[in-house]
Formats: C-alpha cells, sequence, structure tokens
C-alpha cells in the first residue's frame, strides 16, 4: 500500500449475534452506526467463527489458525496454544505500536503489546481512578452472571464499552505519530445483562419480533438443547420469568455498542487518523437470544452461535452496495491485515487473505465457496447416561456458597467432537458418532428440518460431505514444517498457486 502505513483498529464485541440488524433485514434498528459504517467499506452476511467458545475462537483470529491446530479448544486450555507466531507479535516487530483494550480471554500477556488494559464481565483495571466505577463493577458483580430486571443505576460513563473507548482514545493520541494496531474489545453484550436508560426501554420486551424457534423445535434438535435449557433453569429459577427482559437487555445493549463505536470512529475523523485507518468490526461468536428457548451459547453449531458480523472499512476498501457473498472465517482476519499492510504471512496461517475481496481485486472465488468450523473437545458426546458432578463442573454451587456463574461451556454441552461446512444455502453437520444434520437455512433458517440421508438430497449430500472432508484435510496442522532437505509445497490461497516450502 503506498504511503504511510494504515493504522489497524480490530473492534470485537463479545457474543454478537450477526443477524440483530437492520442491514441483514431485521426490523429493529440495533446497531444504526455499524450500517452506515457496513455501507462505505464491506461486509459479509457468510462469515462464521471458528467454534464458538471465547478462548478458542479469539486465540485462531490472532493466530490465523483452527481450534484443531492451535489445540486450545475450551476457555481452560489457552496455555497450550501452539503457533508460530501470531498478530500482536508480528506487528509489534514490523513497527507498530500495539495495544489490548478490553476483554483478552486469549493467550496474549501484558508484555506482548506496547499497552494494556484489561476489562472483563464485571470491571476493568480503570475502577481504583474513581469510586462510582467501582461501584458500577460491584453491581454487576453481584448479577452472578445472568440479568438485572431494572435499568442500571448508574451513568453511562461507568459501563465497559464507553470506558474502553475513552481508554482507546487516550492510548491512540499518545502514539498516533507511529502506525498502531488496536484491539479494543468490548466484554459485551455478553452476560451478564444489564443496561441503563434510555437503552433499558428502547427494545422493550413487548416489541421484540417473535423468534423463529421455541421450546418446540427440541424435538428436533435434540438431548443437548434440552439439557441446556434445564441447567439454565435449576442454576436461575427466574429463568423464565425474565426471559424476555434478558433478550430485551441484549438488544438495548447493541445499541449502547453501536453508539460507543460511533463515538470512537468520530473521534478518529476529528483527529485526522480515520482516512488512514483500517477499521475492522466483529465478534467471536454468537448468542442464542431466545431461540431454542435458550440464552447464551453452549450446545452445537447453529446459526445463531457460528455466524459473526465482519464488516472493514479503511484506504482502498469498497465501498460496495450489497454484503459479499463469500465465505469467510474468523482465522481470515490475520493473513488480510498481513497482505494489507504488505508483511509476509506466516508459516502455520490456515486463514486466507480477504484483502483482494476488499479492495475489488480478482480473487480465486472457489476457495470462498464454503466456510468450515469446529465443536467439541473429544471424547463421546454426553447423553444424559452418566453421572457427572454438576458441582464440579459449575452448574451448581458447592455446599454453602450463593448462586454463581452458571457456566454454559461445560462438560455436557462441549463433549464430543462436531465438524460444520456451509455452502451457498446449504449447511452440514457431522459428529464423532456418525450423526449427520442437513440444512437449506434458505428455507429453514432456524435449522429445524433435518434433511440428511433423505434420498431427494442425497447428490447434496454427498457433495457436502466431500467438501467438509476437503475442508478437514486442509486445517490439519502443517507445524512443524519438513526439515533438513525435506521441502512441502505450502497452497497460498490468496494467490491461488502452490509455493514450495524450503
Amino acid at each position: 500500500m503506498p504511503g504511510a502505513p494504515p493504522n489497524i483498529v480490530m473492534i470485537m464485541t463479545d457474543q454478537q449475534r450477526a443477524d440483530l440488524c437492520r442491514r441483514e433485514g431485521y426490523p429493529l434498528d440495533t446497531t444504526p452506526f455499524l450500517d452506515q459504517l457496513a455501507s462505505q467499506g464491506v461486509w459479509f452476511d457468510h462469515a462464521y467463527t471458528a467454534m464458538p467458545i471465547c478462548v478458542a475462537a479469539r486465540v485462531s483470529m490472532l493466530t490465523g489458525r483452527f481450534p484443531s491446530a492451535t489445540r486450545v479448544r475450551t476457555n481452560y486450555n489457552v496455555n497450550d496454544a501452539v503457533f508460530s507466531t501470531d498478530m500482536m507479535r508480528l506487528f509489534r516487530e514490523n513497527g507498530y505500536r500495539t495495544s489490548m483494550c478490553g476483554k483478552n480471554h486469549s493467550h496474549l500477556r501484558p508484555e506482548d503489546v506496547d499497552a494494556w488494559f484489561e476489562a472483563h464481565h464485571v470491571g476493568a483495571d480503570d475502577a481504583a481512578e474513581d469510586p462510582e466505577r467501582q461501584a458500577f463493577d460491584r453491581y454487576v458483580g453481584q448479577m452472578h452472571m445472568h440479568l438485572s430486571t431494572e435499568p442500571t443505576p448508574f451513568p453511562l460513563e461507568c459501563q465497559l464499552p464507553y470506558r474502553i473507548v475513552t481508554r482507546s482514545q487516550r492510548w491512540v493520541e499518545s502514539v498516533r505519530e507511529s502506525p498502531f494496531l488496536l484491539w479494543m474489545s468490548f466484554p459485551e453484550p455478553h452476560n451478564p445483562s444489564q443496561v441503563p436508560e434510555p437503552y433499558y426501554d428502547m427494545f422493550p420486551p413487548e416489541a421484540l419480533p417473535p423468534m423463529r424457534s421455541g421450546v418446540d423445535a427440541w424435538a428436533s434438535k435434540g438431548f443437548a438443547y434440552r439439557w441446556c435449557r434445564q441447567s439454565f433453569e435449576k442454576a436461575f429459577p427466574d429463568y423464565e420469568r425474565n426471559f424476555d427482559r434478558a433478550r430485551s437487555n441484549y438488544h438495548g445493549m447493541l445499541r449502547l455498542i453501536d453508539d460507543q463505536v460511533k463515538r470512537f470512529v468520530e473521534f478518529l475523523d476529528e483527529n485526522g487518523l480515520l482516512e488512514n485507518t483500517i477499521v475492522v468490526f466483529l465478534s467471536d461468536h454468537g448468542d442464542f437470544v431466545g431461540e431454542y428457548g435458550l440464552l447464551r451459547k453452549g450446545p452445537e453449531l447453529p446459526e445463531a452461535l457460528t455466524r459473526i458480523p465482519l464488516i472493514f472499512t479503511g484506504p482502498g476498501i469498497g465501498p460496495t452496495t450489497a454484503p459479499s457473498n463469500a465465505h469467510v472465517s474468523i482465522v481470515d482476519l490475520f493473513p488480510t491485515l498481513c497482505e494489507a499492510v504488505g508483511v509476509p504471512i506466516p508459516e502455520g496461517v490456515q486463514g486466507h487473505s480477504l484483502w483482494p475481496l476488499l479492495t475489488a481485486q480478482e480473487y480465486p472465488r472457489e476457495e470462498f465457496a464454503s466456510v468450515y468450523a469446529e465443536h467439541g473437545f473429544g471424547g463421546l458426546p454426553y447423553d444424559g447416561t452418566e453421572d457427572l458432578d454438576p458441582a464440579r463442573d459449575g452448574l451448581i454451587p458447592a455446599d454453602g456458597e450463593a448462586w454463581g456463574r452458571h457456566d454454559c461451556l461445560n462438560s455436557r454441552t462441549q463433549s464430543g467432537t462436531m465438524r460444520m461446512v456451509r455452502k451457498g444455502d446449504w449447511k452440514l453437520i457431522f459428529d464423532v458418532l456418525g450423526r449427520g444434520q442437513l440444512y437449506n437455512l434458505k428455507d429453514d433458517p432456524a435449522e429445524l428440518k433435518n434433511l440428511f440421508d433423505q434420498p431427494q438430497y442425497a447428490q447434496c449430500q454427498s457433495d457436502l460431505t466431500a467438501e467438509l472432508l476437503v475442508w478437514m484435510m486442509r486445517v490439519q496442522d502443517p507445524l512443524p514444517l519438513p526439515r533438513a532437505n525435506r521441502a512441502g509445497r505450502r497452497y497460498i490461497l490468496k494467490q491461488n498457486r502452490p509455493h514450495d516450502i524450503k
């Protein structure tokens, strides 16, 4: 790219569902600024996480590798991450000032970046600076990762997205003479579900659109969905009573986040930085937000959890009048930014560079005709017959303790192994027991009618099975590279030709 190296701002949310916005046809105006931003750049409506788990997805984003290659398949084995280098380290080595500002939940450590400001779901590093922030953090912590049925009695300035934007602005002002890479990471709209006014009443429960599916979907979706709902009801006796309030709070938080993204982008513009800054907006994974009678995440690989928002704006990018129809992954972000700034893509990276798609260049369309995702930490899927310890698994409190956090990513919902491929209107899911799911997402967006093994769809099933097999060979870890005089061939998808590895 000619001229000064572009700055990069990655704005990530936690657990933001892709389709709850006007640009995707949703009737409520939850993200007006992001919709406007999308129209100024390139956005994708076939973008997917690598795995619908926070740590697994974030490590995949930062390394450009799928969870089966990084070995990070849960939120608890982040220290096992396998990679040659990652985004922050590579860009720092190439003259960029780097910052992690917000929720980390990855393998990164403070010493891996130039600036570190950490926020989590119940507080942030700046609480000691202000008694009101301290009180807010205590208030949110007392929700036990559940929800509030009243407007949050603290001003907007106490909300974590506001505090993260403020700290990000402060850091950018201090490094603006150098190219910078900022990962601005909001812990929301992930639970605990709370918002202040005016967001609390902006999307009241009675005004929410009907969901595509409810608890009646359990008959077709199977044991894991039913078990997940029942586990929430045990952990939170008010689950059903406040179900719509949780959905309402989630919508309000979407608008709050949208306003804070606008605040930051306008800050870049006012300071003469936006013109030479690549801004990426994405989420690590989705949220049920009521589908199948569920909140949060947990079982399997439904669209509500796997599909993510993804927007790019910046010098040379777009604009386009419609979403790109390319099938893309969160692992594609690292190689895309490498190509954008002219840094060689590291060995071991499995993602594809999207830079040709973003800049209206020719690209190998067949390489973006499908997308792949993973689920599960191995073993056999839990079926309810095995007696597991619910206290040890975080499902119920230990004796004498108050109700604490209910972890929807537990040994029941995450057991087994499952793989998914999406191609056009079709989606195939296959698990370790040989059970398949085949859906036509155009006709059946809620994935309620499993067409697997139906004779009239035999050819489609065969084609997608072959596509999934190819993907599973592609994501085999190429590391370590061959040694001594052994030479391999690496397929650089952005150039659509093989290259020798010496």
